[in-house]
């Protein structure tokens, strides 16, 4: 007897077309930047992570290619054996100054980091105190550690601390994890709050700071800087994919704690070092956030306009305080029959459904950025208000 060893692939694949779950991929034509050619197609971008507009910027192309005629196109070894060239250095010495901590490692991803970051600190003896809604990485990265896994509710410090008195004590240590810009809804988590329960109580405190690096903070400096946690705050996590436009995660906060991840840190250890183009566009980005705060204030002013007027039109814009503007939907076919629309009106805006999100809770993630004129803005607008319109959302 034979059996189809892909029939639960086929009957999974069918069930996500049905429940309008399954992710079709468009594809880029053109760089990163305000307008991009997607499918062939020129449209205004509300999609990227790109939030200062760096990650076609001439600087950055310039310091990449300037990397690659000195160092080559790859290290070709891990950092630990021979990939670490002076370029990550300078990287790492100036992150650290640049967030005001005593030290950073430089990864290969915001995801790696995350990876990299957790295992180390905690194991099977261990509980981690993790938000209901954060990012996949750090859900993963629990995960790897085999410590206790205590989720609480989210953005909630009495429940923080009500799930730390019920559970600490039968563990050796315990760490607190959690988002510092939430990706989906992007709202702030109460970073002070929070860290003055895992003070009073012994526990170690690790953000991911992917959505606010080059956001929150003096200059971009992140959610620490935006707190005034400086010296209190153990581990910040952050991403250079997002607004520093390039790619790499970085691990940043007291030298014990980096030097430690030196030495026991797997994505670090085992995988290859990130490449010097990559590494020296990353330099380029601090340059620029070191230079001036106009890319941060415009960003912050667009955002703010944006999120002021698609509420004014009617919109749900669920939780947002960041340039990240949930316009939330709910159904996934309305929201991936939005998201068609949109594009057909010339704006690029994607549907984000189950499981990036709970069920119930589809929605069209919009990102604002520094590259986006006040123009591109009303465009957008106008696109919004006719498909909400037409569509019976407005």
């Amino acid at each position: 007897m034979t059996t189809d060893k892909l029939a639960f692939i086929c009957a999974d694949m069918a069930g996500l077309a049905e429940s309008n779950l399954l992710i079709t991929l468009r594809t880029m034509g053109s760089p990163a930047d305000a307008w991009m050619v997607v499918d062939g197609k020129q449209v205004l971008n509300f999609c990227t992570n790109n939030y200062l507009g760096l990650a076609n910027h001439p600087k950055m192309k310039a310091a990449a290619k300037a990397a690659i005629d000195q160092w080559g196109v790859g290290p070709a070894a891990v950092r630990s054996i021979a990939g670490t060239q002076a370029l990550h250095i300078e990287l790492e010495r100036r992150l650290a100054a640049f967030k005001g901590v005593e030290d950073a490692l430089y990864v290969q991803s915001g995801f790696c980091a995350n990876q990299a970051a957790i295992p180390p600190l905690v194991g099977k003896e261990d509980v981690i105190f993790s938000d209901r809604l954060n990012h996949a990485s750090i859900i993963d990265g629990a995960r790897l550690s085999s410590a206790k896994i205590v989720v609480y509710e989210h953005c909630d410090p009495a429940d923080l601390e009500a799930k730390i008195e019920e559970h600490l004590s039968n563990y050796r240590r315990g760490l607190l994890v959690t988002d510092g810009v939430f990706s989906m809804d992007g709202d702030i988590a109460p970073l002070d709050r929070l860290t003055e329960v895992a003070e009073r109580h012994g526990v170690l405190t690790m953000v991911d700071d992917a959505h606010g690096e080059g956001v929150l903070g003096k200059g971009g400096r992140g959610i620490v800087d935006h707190f005034g946690l400086h010296g209190v705050f153990d581990v910040e996590i952050g991403t250079l994919s997002k607004a520093f436009g390039v790619v790499g995660g970085v691990i940043a906060g007291k030298r014990a704690i980096v030097n430690y991840l030196r030495q026991r840190a797997r994505p670090f250890l085992f995988s290859s070092a990130t490449t010097p183009a990559d590494t020296a566009a990353c330099l380029a980005a601090v340059d620029l956030l070191e230079e001036s705060e106009a890319l941060v204030t415009k960003l912050w002013a667009n955002a703010e306009h944006f999120r002021g007027e698609m509420k004014r039109l009617g919109f749900d814009t669920g939780r947002s305080q960041t340039p990240i503007v949930p316009v939330m939907l709910g159904d996934a076919g309305l929201a991936k029959q939005f998201s068609r629309e949109l594009f057909e009106a010339g704006v690029f805006a994607m549907s984000i459904g189950f499981p990036t999100v709970p069920r119930g809770m589809a929605r069209i993630r919009v990102m604002n950025t520094a590259a986006h004129s006040r123009e591109d803005l009303e465009q957008g607008l106008a696109a919004f208000a006719r498909v909400g319109r037409r569509l019976g959302v407005i």
